[in-house]
């Protein structure tokens, strides 16, 4: 994984004081895929690159949802959407942030 960017991961206390939520909306966000959480060293952790503004990246969760669709769970989605693409020529997430949520979403859905 040489190029790749460090990525920031939140724990969920990180996350209340963020998003300015409680703990259980807060895990209501990751069981209604607004946000994917995965166990990082033992502990359920989000990207950071996952919250924009102090709300979870609007573009997120249809693209959750395309690669749940496609048979993904959670840490395969999270590994996908972090590792850089070939087709998109970043990793997924850096696209969706640059506004390239139809790209994704077709690359996403291709997976299938």
């Amino acid at each position: 994984m040489t190029d790749q960017p460090e990525r920031t991961w939140l724990t969920i206390p990180d996350l209340v004081d963020i998003l300015g939520l409680g703990v259980s909306r807060v895990r209501r966000l990751i069981e209604d895929r607004q946000l994917a959480a995965t166990k990082v060293d033992g502990v359920l952790k989000v990207p950071a690159d996952f919250i924009n503004g102090g709300e979870p990246l609007t573009e997120l969760r249809g693209t959750l949802m395309v690669l749940g669709d496609a048979g993904f769970d959670d840490d395969e989605a999270i590994a996908w959407l972090l590792e850089p693409d070939d087709v998109l020529g970043v990793a997924p997430i850096d696209a969706l942030r640059a506004g390239r949520k139809a790209e994704v979403r077709r690359v996403a859905q291709a997976l299938g």
